[in-house]
């Protein structure tokens, strides 16, 4: 059992006919927990009905709270979702709420030092005060993984590259990796060459690149390993990359072999996409089966 920090947003994922509890953070958060970590999340809610019933969903699932801050005056994370025809997603993210405004704190640092791992991702750092906290503890964490969520306009290129070099491990989607290399200048069609460049220009150890259906690839102790992707009907894609990565850092931290890890991780991933919303649970038997497949 490993000791997990998540650190960012948490919202409410707003479909056309309904809504359900997101944010990547949590969506990574909840996937860890259920693989048997110890989970903190670090995050801010509005005072409001919406964020108290965040709250009590984040402690129904274990994770502990007490990171948990409370805004008086912005309102709780809330995003417009679409699906297409084939179940991808597209988002409008309202600005700014109430975790835009992330402080830090005392408790904060101590148990960012205590992880073994300290997860965040690129949307947090949309405003100054949540990303003038996450560089702080930043300095603070022993490994870092970065899971970058490019969603226009809520980014820039040297944010990226602050964040990129200061992490161990990155995890961008296919889209993602080839949009970042070519902003530095980098043109190549081959996604192993994207990921050496990465690599070289922000000396980060490790990186993951998920292609939808058609799998991952990991690079991981200087070598390359790679799942060809599961067949599935596809439900919604909100949440599979989340739990792609959280269950593929359950796995190498606890020292599993990479190609089981990455095997693991595409199995569990495929599976929530192929489920409404971002958080289903699943049972070790639907990932051994999917794995089998």
């Amino acid at each position: 059992m490993k000791n997990i920090v998540c650190f960012g947003e948490v919202l409410w994922d707003v479909f056309p006919t309904h809504k359900k509890i997101g944010g990547a953070p949590l969506n990574v958060a909840s996937r860890l927990k259920s693989l048997e970590n110890n989970v903190t999340i670090i995050t801010k809610i509005g005072n409001d009905a919406e964020g108290k019933e965040i709250k009590d969903f984040i402690t129904d699932r274990g994770i502990a709270t007490d990171n948990i801050q409370i805004d008086a005056d912005l309102k709780t994370g809330e995003v417009a979702v679409l699906l297409d025809t084939n179940g991808a997603a597209s988002y409008t993210i309202n600005f700014p709420r109430a975790w835009d405004n992330l402080e830090v704190t005392e408790n904060a640092k101590e148990i960012v030092k205590k992880s073994d791992a300290f997860i965040f991702g690129s949307l947090v750092a949309r405003n100054q005060l949540s990303r003038n906290t996450l560089y702080e503890l930043l300095k603070l964490a022993k490994y870092k993984i970065f899971d970058i969520n490019l969603r226009a306009p809520h980014y820039t290129s040297e944010i990226l590259k602050h964040l990129m070099t200061a992490s161990d491990f990155i995890k961008f989607n296919d889209d993602e990796i080839y949009e970042i290399a070519k902003s530095f200048g980098f043109n190549s069609i081959s996604l192993e060459e994207n990921i050496q460049f990465i690599v070289k220009e922000t000396n980060t150890k490790s990186i993951c690149v998920t292609k939808g259906g058609e799998g991952a690839v990991l690079y991981y102790n200087d070598k390359f390993y790679y799942n060809a992707g599961y067949k599935i009907e596809v439900a919604d894609t909100v949440g599979a990359g989340d739990s792609f990565l959280a269950s593929l850092t359950d796995k190498l931290l606890k020292g599993t072999l990479p190609q089981d890890a990455i095997d693991f991780a595409s199995a569990v991933g495929a599976i929530v996409a192929s489920k409404a919303g971002a958080n289903p649970i699943i049972s070790d038997t639907e990932i051994r089966t999917k794995i089998n497949s």
